[in-house]
């Protein structure tokens, strides 16, 4: 009998990278004639019915079967399959360095060092470790895992095609709209893209507005600091929105003049793809994995005084053939992206593991 290839993690997002990255393994997968199920410990209500408890992976299980492993933070579900029998392919999309939430979010704190410890263990428990992105690959070297490999995150865009027109009405003028999109936590920095807003708004151009797209569940703390924030310095036409649908991200995407990033932390950001494909002008700080992300589109910055990134802001923004160009540089590298066969990379690397002599280290249970 074939062996099956199924996924497991902590939790399955609704409209986030890796439930994406999930759904398109098990897409691929199901076409190759694998059986393949997606076992969580959490799914958002949107997405419970494609969804198993991880708990019943233990009556899946299989020494000859291969499991996909998200790791993104210690949990429950990571601990299980840790411990079956199955051969292992761990997914590797990241963990914040916890110092980012100290003081912000306790738990999270705790899980992120967790996370991180845990990680090690399992040089000697995969088969392959695979990074969502060279930079998170490269993180996987430095911590003595091997083989290492990429599997791309080449981003669908279903999810763009229709906008809500009543959103994109309420910001379609003649004002400058400056764009992010991403989870309201520390690590992106919200509070530097204020400041630089701020300046851009006092000395360059007051008539525009800051658009902050994102869910700030579990961030309230971090959220309040931010409206402190902005009433000290006194900076109008800051409009945090929160979590939003699809159609309602597409109408922000349309009504964006320029996508700005100040984030610190990133093991890649879909965001800066859609960006590219919506044809919003990015403008990203060169951190972490942004760099490898953007390859080449786009501007990178270093300086993250505020009055440096408003002028830089204010140029892109005031030079529409400037803004053409760096479009159709954000084309070309979409385009390279889509061209990576997502589908043979993967059962390239399913087929690796399955020919391959099994790890010594693997642990059977009764």
């Amino acid at each position: 009998m074939r062996p099956a290839v199924h996924q497991v993690l902590a939790t399955l997002g609704y409209g986030d990278a890796i439930g994406h990255e999930v759904m398109g393994i098990q897409r691929v997968l199901r076409a190759a004639g694998y059986e393949s199920e997606i076992f969580v410990q959490t799914a958002d209500p949107r997405l419970e019915h494609l969804t198993q408890d991880y708990r019943d992976l233990r009556d899946a299980s299989h020494p000859d079967n291969i499991l996909i492993h998200h790791f993104s933070i210690g949990s429950r579900a990571s601990r299980l399959a840790y411990a079956l029998p199955d051969r292992m392919v761990l997914v590797y999309h990241n963990i914040t360095p916890p110092e980012y939430f100290v003081d912000i979010n306790k738990e999270l704190v705790r899980l992120c060092f967790r996370g991180r410890r845990e990680l090690a263990l399992y040089k000697s428990r995969c088969d392959l470790a695979l990074g969502d992105s060279e930079y998170n690959r490269q993180e996987l070297d430095a911590l003595g895992f091997t083989p290492t490999g990429v599997l791309p995150v080449v981003p669908g865009f279903d999810h763009l095609r229709a906008a809500d027109s009543r959103t994109a009405g309420a910001f379609a003028d003649d004002w400058v709209n400056v764009l992010f999109v991403g989870r309201v936590i520390p690590n992106k920095r919200f509070e530097d893209l204020i400041r630089a807003f701020h300046a851009y708004k006092t000395f360059f151009n007051p008539r525009s507005r800051l658009l902050l797209v994102g869910s700030h569940a579990g961030f309230e703390r971090y959220v309040a600091m931010l409206h402190g924030m902005i009433a000290r310095l006194d900076c109008r036409d800051v409009h945090l929105v929160g979590h939003v649908s699809n159609e309602e991200l597409t109408a922000y995407y349309e009504v964006g003049d320029i996508f700005v990033s100040a984030s610190e932390h990133e093991g890649f950001c879909v965001p800066l793809i859609e960006s590219f494909y919506m044809g919003v002008p990015v403008l990203a700080y060169a951190a972490t994995a942004v760099p490898s992300t953007m390859d080449g589109a786009g501007i990178l910055y270093t300086d993250k005084d505020p009055m440096h990134l408003a002028a830089l802001i204010n140029a892109i923004t005031e030079d529409r053939d400037l803004v053409d160009r760096v479009v159709d540089g954000q084309y070309a590298a979409l385009a390279r992206l889509e061209a990576k066969d997502f589908a043979a990379t993967l059962l390239g690397y399913v087929d690796g593991v399955l020919a391959s002599p099994r790890s010594s280290s693997s642990i059977v249970i009764a």
